[in-house]
């Protein structure tokens, strides 16, 4: 056979993706791919039907439709105090994900360097390796997943030209401080950087922990490629709508990339989508109590059970640490518990860089009947998983 791509030749497919057709094989609960079984706000599902009835049933503006853009810019800026302008700053893409490869390619070269806190999402390795970019990873040390300042300032010492920053991360569920974000912002001024945020979480924040805007600190606008997806705020995973926000150089770059990945996002969704970009704030306050709700209703489970975690302060992650169970292939462990146990969860070896085979992530984006129905099937782990020697 004629030698296909080198640079796809390491890639596996998604583990998380191939978790939820683990859980369909075995009919468990799935608690691995981050996706709510419950409907979006309901003008949204009624403005989805309007527009399924009249349209728009053709192209958008490549980078977005003109009122999805303005509606846009009001949310990000009810949210953060960012001014953003519409027409020469945003860029709607087909999910956070577009989102992110479009800023990685937008912005690094091949050869250049790029630092990435661990353990991480695990597209972000994939994006390094599809634009040539080589990752440098630093870790983020439980039970807070703080970082060391200066290990951080190594890797721009090393070259890196950007920082790839979770925020509220996926798979912890850590919530950067301001004091963090400080140190961060020191350190990118001091070598020239640039910061690639992902904050699809935004709004998923646990009493105790504050959402920061990264570009909102002093001078870092310049500096902050802002990443987003809509799929989490608005419990529309499926609609595959997400943003980048830059300064207007580099969105002229993003563009570009997008415009060729992609063309655009599908015009329907984006018509419908500005029903949720403008609903009232006490909207966002609404999602902070319901996941706040989920999360004490899935930890008290899991303290019930016996099982240690790691205490999310956002999004709707917890890392779940299966240490006693001794096995040295945590994706054989999770493929006996969607077949034993009938749950599923996703090896967390696929978002640590040293490839630590102790942990799994659950979410809780599930109705409360799911997660109780979870932990009703949990109870039997020990009975149905036994230690290896």
């Amino acid at each position: 056979m004629i030698q296909l791509s080198t640079k796809t030749a390491g890639f596996t497919d998604s583990v998380i993706r191939r978790m939820t057709r683990i859980c369909n094989q075995y009919g468990a609960i799935n608690l691995s791919q981050g996706f709510p079984d419950f409907d979006p706000p309901e003008v949204i599902e009624q403005r989805l039907s309007q527009v399924a009835m009249k349209g728009p049933h053709q192209y958008a503006i490549t980078w977005g439709a003109q009122n999805t853009r303005e509606a846009l810019a009001d949310k990000i800026l009810a949210d953060s105090g960012l001014k953003v302008d519409p027409n020469t700053e945003l860029v709607i893409t087909c999910g956070g994900t577009e989102a992110m490869m479009c800023a990685v390619m937008a912005t690094l070269n091949p050869g250049d360097k790029v630092a990435i806190f661990s353990p991480y999402y695990e597209n972000y390795g994939a994006d390094a390796i599809l634009t040539g970019a080589e990752p440098i990873f630093v870790e983020l040390r439980g039970p807070e997943f703080t970082f060391s300042v200066a290990e951080l300032e190594q890797a721009f010492k090393d070259g890196a030209k950007a920082l790839i920053l979770n925020n509220p991360s996926n798979p912890s569920g850590k919530v950067f401080s301001k004091a963090e974000l400080e140190a961060i912002a020191g350190l990118v001024e001091r070598y020239d950087a640039f910061v690639i945020t992902d904050e699809v979480y935004e709004h998923i924040i646990y009493p105790g922990s504050e959402h920061i805007y990264f570009a909102a600190l002093p001078r870092m606008r310049e500096r902050t490629v802002m990443c987003n997806s809509l799929s989490k705020t608005y419990s529309i995973t499926g609609w595959r709508l997400g943003y980048v926000m830059a300064p207007q150089e580099v969105i002229e770059r993003v563009r570009k990339v997008h415009d060729f990945l992609t063309v655009g996002a599908a015009a329907p969704l984006q018509e419908a989508i500005v029903a949720g970009l403008t609903l009232p704030r006490s909207y966002y306050a609404e999602i902070q109590q319901l996941y706040t709700h989920k999360r004490e209703l899935f930890l008290k489970g899991l303290d019930e059970l016996g099982l240690s975690y790691f205490r999310p302060q956002g999004a709707y992650y917890v890392l779940v640490d299966i240490s006693e169970f001794n096995f040295a292939d945590d994706l054989e462990f999770c493929t006996l518990l969607a077949s034993e146990v009938k749950v599923g969860a996703v090896p967390g070896s696929s978002f640590f860089a040293d490839g630590r085979s102790n942990y799994i992530r659950f979410h809780f984006a599930k109705k409360d009947e799911t997660l109780l129905a979870a932990l009703a099937n949990l109870q039997t782990l020990r009975a149905r998983i036994k230690p290896r020697a």
